[in-house]
């Protein structure tokens, strides 16, 4: 059973060879992710993370700490930009549950100014359903 309260909170930076890699995997190879040179002319002055990379580690940690789960339903924001090697702290609260699943609240800040660079939700069910997947 799940119970509602907070689930994780963990400090991550994550590297412009990450950047770069997922760049590669998702083909958004957008210069204000992989060039330098191009970020510095922009309103970042540096390179910025992508939005999914983002909600990727949340989800990442998320099935960390609930195996098994499958999300149903999510809701992105990115109010502001997320650069190479600066630390983010990722966090999830369970906001409410039901009889085989949950709501989850998700969010990203920047340690050094407390800036929201993500806030999410995410319907989860631990119910069946997901055979053949």
């Amino acid at each position: 059973m799940i119970a509602a309260g907070p689930l994780f909170s963990e400090t991550r930076a994550l590297t412009q060879a990450e950047f770069d890699l997922f760049a590669r995997v998702s083909g958004d190879d957008n210069p204000i992710h992989v060039d330098a040179d191009f970020s510095a002319r922009t309103r970042f002055g540096r390179t910025v993370s992508h939005g999914m990379l983002l909600y990727t580690v949340l989800w990442g940690l998320m099935r960390r700490h609930m195996p098994g789960t499958r999300q149903t339903a999510q809701t992105l924001m990115f109010p502001a930009p997320a650069f190479a090697d600066e630390a983010l702290v990722f966090s999830g609260i369970v906001e409410s549950t039901t009889a085989d699943g949950a709501r989850l609240a998700l969010r990203i800040v920047r340690e050094s100014d407390g800036e929201t660079v993500c806030e999410a939700s995410a319907d989860i069910t631990t119910g069946g359903g997901d055979e053949g997947r």
